[in-house]
């Protein structure tokens, strides 16, 4: 599967690149331009950080999200609805548990490429202030694994296109309400419960964390809940695969 996707993709590479430029646009329109006018934020550690490097990490989360989501949901609905793709792999030895494995790496990887060269762009301009930073591609890994196995779970449940506005419906909210552009503290409390069951606020506060330079144990916990999010995603996606595809 990671073969034929890098074969099919060599050609249409400036595609799943122009996913990239999104969090750019945001990091500078609101990062950079509106935190002249905020200044100095908490950040994870309490300590004042320009608003730029509080939003910097966050955007990276969100970079790593939307990749691993756009390649699977789309693309594997076309390819499972549509192109049979999965059908015809099904004639070889590969089993649908292999489907499932294969998609998930690759929409993972998806979501890795972009939080890369967006750690390159944040390093550049300064936002980042430790160099423990290096782990945020593992870190952006995780929440490939995490986003790419729920998406592609997700997607096995879609009978036409506009079920794909639902798709829309959580990731715009998880983008704007994850701790992505202010301190959690802002919000109502019980706004706070509710956005700590929001996978990319447990992205973001990881990320954010790693490029801050602030630890503590609940990164244990941001990393077990996207662990356990993959996990399950990974286990309905091949079920499901099953029930469509040998039934």
């Amino acid at each position: 599967m990671l073969e034929r996707n890098f074969l099919v993709y060599r050609r249409i590479w400036l595609v799943v690149f122009s996913g990239f430029f999104e969090p750019i646009f945001y990091l500078f329109s609101i990062g950079v331009g509106l935190g002249e006018l905020v200044g100095d934020v908490a950040g994870p550690g309490g300590e004042p950080v320009k608003y730029a490097a509080f939003v910097a990490p966050a955007l990276l989360g969100a970079s790593a999200m939307n990749g691993a989501i756009f390649e699977s949901t789309f693309n594997i609905f076309f390819k499972l609805r549509y192109g049979k793709i999965y059908d015809a792999i099904l004639a070889t030895p590969m089993l649908p548990r292999h489907i499932a494995i294969g998609e998930i790496s690759w929409s993972l990887g998806r979501g890795v490429l972009y939080a890369s060269a967006f750690l390159v762009v944040i390093t550049v301009f300064g936002y980042v202030h430790s160099v423990w930073a290096v782990m945020v591609i593992p870190a952006a890994v995780l929440i490939g694994f995490a986003f790419g196995a729920v998406g592609m779970a997700t997607t096995t449940f879609m009978k036409s296109w506009q079920d794909f506005d639902l798709i829309n419906m959580v990731t715009l909210p998880l983008f704007l309400f994850s701790g992505t552009f202010y301190p959690l503290d802002v919000y109502p409390d019980v706004f706070q419960i509710i956005t700590k069951f929001s996978p990319l606020y447990h992205g973001v506060e990881l990320i954010r964390a790693l490029t801050l330079g602030v630890y503590d144990v609940t990164l244990v916990g941001h990393v077990g809940f996207l662990l356990a999010m993959g996990a399950v995603g990974v286990a309905i996606t091949s079920r499901r695969l099953d029930r469509l595809l040998l039934a």
